[in-house]
């Protein structure tokens, strides 16, 4: 775990709190160890804030040599037998240093002062010290220990965040790409068809063509796009696609114009709109009529595809078997979880409704 691992903003955050924690302890060992030395008798208050700040000032200084030195301990948190054991040589430097410097400051003060500082034997002082400071160090090395940890856990969700970010992308990245080319297909046999029937159509649907493809290549770096974008789109496609079954398909709109600016799955409506000429106006005879509606629902925004002829195959009809609609489930899943959904609904006497619904966020 390095300090890379969390943000600036919330290293120097991280860094101020454990500051101020430490301020307020000795501020508080401070204050008890004047009001001990007045209720004694004291009168000269600077005896115990000095006695205070030389500690603080020592354990300071070692604990911050101890942080510097064992910092490239710091990815053994993962395994605290490890990472203790490092720790644990400082405490016996602790031992050999914290009297010698903090005695040594108040003797040099007290002497400034003309004045001796007395205290018990050096065996005694050493051993009563040693014990505070064994306590104080066990805390330090506690609190570090936690703090490594939070930040590890943390930087271990980062990581498994980005990562499922990541997957997630080219996930979708790979449905999408599988999409257009299943698209351009079918787009192309049709044009292909009407070539030997209708030369100046077929050019005109090929311009069509381009049109619908332009605004594919334009969309195919994004995962979503504005639904005013996505209509019109469907409309480039719906006339290649009308223009060959032009005596057999009745296209009608019914567009909201309310929810334009909510972002959907780029291609969402052209699978579903190809699955209708794909499965019942080339298996049909007789007319088919097609309408396709979008509309707001509070946070939501409901996209339909009607014909007023299909069955569904029971079959596929409740996991959508087919390639066009398993990746369209998928891509919504991906996308929004379960607030997303893809339902095809039988009509009586014949017709299929497939119904998008999203949430609308522009």
């Amino acid at each position: 775990m390095t300090d890379a691992a969390v943000s600036p903003a919330m290293q120097r955050r991280l860094r101020q709190l454990v500051a101020l924690a430490w301020l307020l302890f000795w501020v508080l060992m401070t204050v008890a160890a004047v009001q001990d030395y007045r209720r004694d008798g004291g009168t000269q208050v600077w005896r115990p804030i000095l006695w205070e700040g030389s500690s603080l000032l020592v354990a300071a200084l070692l604990l911050l040599a101890q942080r510097r030195a064992t910092r490239r301990h710091d990815a053994l948190v993962a395994t605290p037998r490890r990472w203790f054991l490092a720790q644990l040589p400082w405490l016996f430097i602790f031992w050999v240093t914290f009297v010698p410097l903090a005695f040594g400051i108040r003797h040099g003060v007290y002497a400034l002062a003309g004045q001796v500082y007395r205290h018990e034997g050096w065996a005694e002082t050493f051993f009563y010290e040693n014990v505070r400071i064994t306590v104080f160090f066990s805390l330090f090395v506690l609190v570090t220990f936690g703090l490594l940890s939070w930040q590890a856990m943390l930087a271990e969700r980062l990581r498994a965040e980005r990562t499922a970010g990541l997957l997630r992308d080219a996930h979708l990245r790979q449905l999408t790409q599988q999409m257009q080319p299943h698209f351009l297909f079918n787009a192309l046999n049709t044009i292909s068809a009407l070539m030997h029937e209708d030369v100046d159509k077929a050019d005109a649907l090929l311009v069509r063509l381009a049109d619908v493809l332009r605004a594919a290549l334009d969309a195919g770096t994004r995962q979503q796009v504005p639904l005013a974008d996505e209509l019109r789109l469907l409309r480039a496609y719906a006339a290649v696609m009308a223009a060959r079954h032009a005596d057999r398909v009745t296209l009608a709109w019914d567009v909201d114009a309310a929810p334009g600016a909510c972002m959907v799955p780029v291609m969402c409506l052209q699978p579903l709109l190809e699955n209708v000429f794909r499965h019942t106006v080339e298996r049909r005879r007789g007319s088919v009529r097609i309408a396709l509606s979008v509309r707001r629902d509070g946070d939501r925004v409901m996209l339909a595809v009607t014909d007023d002829a299909g069955r569904i195959d029971p079959a596929g009809a409740a996991g959508g078997t087919g390639t066009a609609l398993r990746n369209l489930r998928e891509r919504l899943a991906a996308l929004h979880g379960p607030a997303a959904s893809l339902t095809l609904a039988q009509l009586e006497p014949a017709g299929v409704r497939a119904t998008i619904v999203l949430p609308c966020a522009s």
